[in-house]
């Protein structure tokens, strides 16, 4: 029998997802979590077998949790829920260990195959994704600029982007500041920027952060 966990900021969200899952035969709890240090409690206190994850967490990124979770639960799988573009989260979201990535506007009968194809082991990647996974392949394809960052430098680019500064983000990650700076200077120079504001205004046009 499964455990569910959905943590989400939103409680209609939440209901939502609670509703569609209890239809479910086989899940046996559903658990709820409202913020990402909430969601860490919950899994030190209680195994969950899945994790349904907004990547937009009010206290803490969802990539920051998502990294905590593999690091820390590594039995638990995690799939990511989020109102971003396909383009701009999924292919980093499945590299930093997440079994799959879901829009929050898919349809109710995509949200139970993805789940039923996540607990049962595999990773579940959506017709959308698939073709931009596929389109990868492609050396003469228009890939975003951010998908050239390794997995922490897009970690890094989206707190930056949020504006926390280098200290703050030191402390966030248990990392020098040094450390960070390193990798501001990295994601600069891959992407052709200069100035956090550049950053900013990139992940803003790309409908990285609201």
């Amino acid at each position: 029998m499964t455990r569910v966990l959905i943590a989400d900021d939103h409680a209609v969200v939440r209901a939502g997802l609670r509703q569609f899952l209890e239809t479910e035969p086989g899940i046996k709890e559903i658990a709820e979590a409202a913020s990402g240090s909430e969601t860490l409690d919950q899994l030190r206190t209680q195994k969950s077998d899945l994790l349904l994850l907004d990547i937009n967490m009010p206290d803490r990124s969802g990539l920051d949790i998502l990294k905590q979770v593999r690091a820390t639960h590594p039995d638990t799988r995690v799939l990511v829920l989020s109102g971003f573009p396909e383009r701009q989260y999924a292919v980093n979201v499945l590299r930093a260990g997440a079994s799959g990535f879901l829009s929050k506007e898919s349809a109710p009968d995509e949200l139970v195959k993805a789940v039923r194809t996540v607990l049962s082991g595999r990773r579940y990647v959506s017709p959308a994704l698939a073709e931009l996974l596929a389109s990868e392949l492609d050396v003469d394809s228009q890939q975003p600029m951010h998908s050239r960052l390794s997995e922490r430098e897009f970690q890094i680019l989206c707190k930056l982007a949020a504006g926390s500064s280098v200290s703050e983000i030191a402390v966030e990650l248990c990392i020098s500041v040094k450390t960070v700076s390193t990798y501001r200077s990295r994601v600069l120079e891959k992407m052709n920027f200069k100035t956090n504001a550049d950053l900013t205004s990139y992940a803003l046009r790309n409908g990285m952060i609201q």
